[in-house]
């Protein structure tokens, strides 16, 4: 038998981050100037516990290196939240716009800062359904 860790059920699961360092993102002769290394812990930080973050092996959309993917919390899917896949997330303000989205609720609880937009990218249902799957 599993246990679950006290005070956590399927409906108070949180967001999940997804962050691409295949073959393009985070890689410095693709995108130079950027601490690729210092990214994720700081993300993490800023997150300060409200959601994982996880690195995931290429996610196939080179073009749109550092790519981020944030998945709904189970109380975000319920409300019709989905993935929200950001690209050209090269700045550390991004991510302190995308950490303060997520620790607001994330997608289907809480409306995402508009500087988002501009990095909000659709990709192909098989990349999509690849992470998901």
């Amino acid at each position: 038998m599993i246990n679950k860790p006290a005070g956590r059920t399927a409906t108070a699961a949180p967001c999940r981050v997804t962050v691409c360092r295949g073959c393009c993102c985070g890689d410095p002769a693709k995108i130079p100037g950027v601490d690729h290394t210092g990214q994720i812990p700081r993300l993490r930080a800023a997150l300060d516990g409200a959601a994982p973050v996880r690195a995931s092996e290429c996610l196939d959309v080179c073009d749109q290196a550092n790519v981020v993917v944030v998945q709904p919390s189970a109380a975000g899917r319920a409300a019709g939240g989905r993935p929200v896949w950001l690209g050209l997330v090269n700045d550390d303000e991004a991510l302190a716009d995308i950490a303060a989205w997520i620790r607001a609720g994330g997608p289907g609880l809480a409306e995402p800062p508009g500087v988002l937009d501009l990095y909000a990218i659709t990709v192909s249902r098989r990349v999509r359904e690849g992470l998901e799957g």
